[in-house]
This record gives structure tokens, C-alpha cells and sequence, in this order.
């Protein structure tokens, strides 16, 4: 039997011990080095609530501001553990600049255990950007995120994992946005040089009035250095997942001369640039014997779908 070497145990409780002081008061508080956890609620017409937490880690001296998001779908649990260490980890004695982090940005989505949408306002955070600010509680959040965070950020990384129904090998990845070359060309060196062995660009279309609908293809879209790591699968939490997402994010620090705990590029990196996806014309149960990282050629079958009696539908 495959064991995780992590539980994660979810409790309803939360302390009232986190202040609730606005983002902008603790952001251009001067204080250096500070660490302070922080909590915004939100409310929309409906009168549905949440909350978004933000921890900022201001450096002992000054340099860039790096953001990180974490638990866009609540139902991807490495990267928020991985948030959590990192938040435990970094010494603000040993910073340059600042480290913004959002361990959770979905806690509806993760304290009800649904794997994509908000089950509030049944909507997807990472489908919601740039957001509305009289819109539903999603879209006020992706509206802060884009109003509030992205525009103080220098570099912006929205860390995803494999839900439930997911079983995917770890990779990063960012958008190849002509309209900001430099920034392109800084996003592609921190993949590279983030520790993960598989690095993806997407490439980008986008026009400036169409929504991003993705948290990091918005920041690449308002022109910030921005990119993605996924890793984890299952909906579960496994450790080297876990260590994959942390060593990633300490050589970005590195990288940007934030944080001198970084272990260097992986020794083997794996460009993929061309992505094609396969489209069931059916509803069902998908089989198949394949595993993420196994190599078909044109003409394999890949699995099957069945009913929800068994009976075979598709190849």
C-alpha cells in the first residue's frame, strides 16, 4: 500500500489572534526586519464571507518584493504546505527586500474540501481575473489580488498542485509575452534556475482589455516577472512535492539576491513548448493503465470511458 508521508488534518476552528489591520498599512509600515500575519475579509451582496490571509516579510534590508500565492484551489494541498514552511523558515534577519505570501487564497474552497470552485458563489478563483470589486466574494478577492498585490510585486509566482483528479509531474512554467521582453526573459531564467527539471512557456495572446482569467497570466499581463510551479498530485501531500516547492522558491530568492539558500538549477532541464489537449467527446469514468511521465505515440490508446454502469463508451 502507498502510504503519504504526510496527513494533513484540516480543523474548523480559526484564532482570533491575527490582526486585521489593512494590507496598504502593513506594507508601507518602514519597520525593518517585520513579520506580520494579516486578514482581509471580504462580503458581497449576497452577504457570502471570507477572508483572504496575507503574511508580509520585510527584510532586515531593502531589495525587491517577491509574492507568492499559494491555494488558488483549496483542494491542492503541497503548495500550502509549502507556504506554511517557507512562512516558518525565512529569516527576515537574513532578507533582502520583501516576501509577500498568500498561504491560502481560496480558504472557502479549502475549509469546504471542493477541489476548483469557491462553493459560495460556485466560482473559480483562477478563472476570475482581473476580478470585479462589486462582484461575488471570488471576484473581490482576484480584484485585491489584482488592484492591490500584483501592482507592488517585482516578481509574482502562483504555486498549483495536482487535486484529486489529478496525476501530473512537477514542472515550471511562464507565459511568453512579447509585450514585455525583459520581463519574459527574467521569468524564463527563474524557471530555469528554480531546481525543476521539466520547464514550460505557454505562449501569449492576450490583448490588454481581454481578462487573464489566471492569477500569474495576470500579473504577466500588467507586466510584471511572473511564472508558476506545479507540483504535487492526488489531492494529496506528498514530501518531496512539498521540498520541490520550497528549494524552487529559496533559488528565486537566490536568484534575485534576496536569500542566500538556494541549491542551483537542475542538472537536466527539460524544455516542453508545445502542449496539445485531448478532448473526451463523452461523459464518464476515464480507465487507463498510464501514469504521468509515460511516453504514447499516435496511434496508442490512452484509456477508456465507461458509463456509470461499467458499459464501455470510448477509446
Amino acid at each position: 500500500m502507498c502510504r503519504s508521508l504526510f496527513t494533513l488534518f484540516i480543523f474548523f476552528s480559526i484564532s482570533s489572534g491575527i490582526a486585521q489591520n489593512s494590507f496598504q498599512d502593513v506594507f508601507s509600515n518602514t519597520t525593518r526586519p517585520l513579520k506580520e500575519n494579516i486578514r482581509i475579509t471580504f462580503q458581497d451582496a449576497r452577504n457570502n464571507k471570507t477572508y483572504l490571509p496575507i503574511s508580509v516579510l520585510r527584510g532586515k534590508n531593502e531589495g525587491p518584493v517577491f509574492t507568492i500565492v499559494a491555494g488558488v484551489h483549496g483542494f491542492e494541498y503541497p503548495p500550502i504546505v509549502g507556504a506554511q514552511e517557507l512562512l516558518s523558515e525565512i529569516d527576515v534577519d537574513k532578507l533582502n527586500g520583501t516576501v509577500i505570501i498568500i498561504p491560502i487564497a481560496n480558504t472557502s474552497s479549502f475549509f469546504s474540501r471542493t477541489s476548483i470552485v469557491n462553493p459560495q458563489d460556485q466560482v473559480n478563483l483562477n478563472g476570475a481575473f482581473p476580478g470585479k470589486s462589486t462582484g461575488s466574494v471570488t471576484q473581490k478577492i482576484a480584484d485585491f489580488i489584482t488592484t492591490t498585490i500584483i501592482p507592488v510585486s517585482d516578481v509574482f509566482i502562483d504555486i498549483h498542485g495536482g487535486g484529486v483528479n489529478e496525476d501530473l509531474i512537477p514542472f515550471a512554467l511562464f507565459y511568453d509575452n512579447p509585450n514585455y521582453p525583459e520581463q519574459t526573459k527574467k521569468a524564463r531564467e527563474l524557471t530555469e534556475n528554480s531546481g525543476f527539471e521539466y520547464i514550460v512557456s505557454y505562449p501569449f495572446s492576450l490583448r490588454d482589455d481581454e481578462p487573464a482569467k489566471y492569477v500569474f497570466k495576470q500579473a504577466s499581463q500588467d507586466g510584471k516577472i511572473a511564472l508558476s510551479f506545479e507540483s504535487g498530485k492526488l489531492g494529496n501531500v506528498q514530501e518531496d512535492a512539498v521540498r520541490l516547492i520550497k528549494n524552487g522558491v529559496y533559488n528565486i530568492l537566490e536568484d534575485m539576491d534576496m536569500y542566500d539558500y538556494g541549491t542551483g538549477p537542475h542538472a537536466n532541464l527539460i524544455q516542453l513548448n508545445n502542449q496539445t489537449y485531448l478532448s473526451a467527446t463523452e461523459a464518464g469514468l476515464f480507465y487507463s493503465d498510464l501514469n504521468a511521465g509515460n511516453t504514447v505515440k499516435e496511434g496508442d490508446v490512452v484509456g477508456y470511458i465507461t458509463n456509470e454502469f461499467g458499459e464501455k463508451l470510448k477509446e
